[in-house]
């Protein structure tokens, strides 16, 4: 299946970005604002992958997060970037009790980085809506029993409108995470990519 435009170059971009940062940390290990970059470009490349691929890039993406937190324990993006890939990792689990831990894990970053940074309110919307995941995580795995049940069904194009409909609202809940992580990661990039200033002459 091919990618829309708008995908594609979101692809490429975040793709970039993760080469960049992958080369960045080769000459240096300890830029936590490098690794934050890195963990949040495969946790968007993430979305382009699907089952265990997709998995593997959350499970790398939290592991550069947490070498980001290592250096710096207080940096409040970084904190927030793993608190979405908690969140994302609990999506990818089938099992509740699993997915609660991943849940749990993404609260306690997002409230650490809102105490680091009080009153952000991409943060505080973040926690908000951390409450509110496991609901739509139980929600979302009916929905799959619900369509896998009904594959004996009379119509095929019923089974696809289903399908759809499954994975649009896993879209919807993985969206607000993947959307704040791509301005993060933009901003971070165009950042990284200043040309330095002018020498006085």
């Amino acid at each position: 299946m091919e990618l829309p435009e708008s995908d594609f170059e979101r692809l490429m971009f975040f793709e970039l970005s993760r080469k960049n940062a992958e080369a960045t940390y080769a000459s240096n290990p300890l830029d936590a604002e490098n690794l934050t970059r890195w963990g949040g470009a495969l946790l968007e490349l993430s979305q382009f992958q699907g089952g265990t691929e997709g998995t593997k890039m959350v499970e790398d993406a939290i592991s550069k997060l947490e070498e980001a937190l290592q250096v710096n324990p207080r940096k409040h993006d970084t904190l927030w970037c793993l608190g979405n890939a908690h969140t994302s990792r609990a999506f990818y689990t089938p099992d509740s009790d699993t997915a609660k831990v991943y849940f749990t894990k993404a609260t306690q970053c997002f409230q650490q980085a809102l105490e680091e940074d009080p009153g952000n309110d991409v943060y505080l919307k973040s926690l908000d809506m951390s409450s509110k995941a496991p609901e739509l995580h139980l929600e979302l795995q009916r929905q799959l029993a619900s369509q896998q049940a009904s594959v004996g069904g009379p119509s095929s194009n019923v089974k696809a409108s289903k399908k759809k409909k499954d994975s649009d609202l896993k879209y919807d809940i993985l969206g607000w995470v993947i959307l704040g992580i791509a301005v993060f990661a933009w901003v971070g990039m165009a950042k990284s990519h200043v040309p330095p200033p002018l020498p006085p002459r």
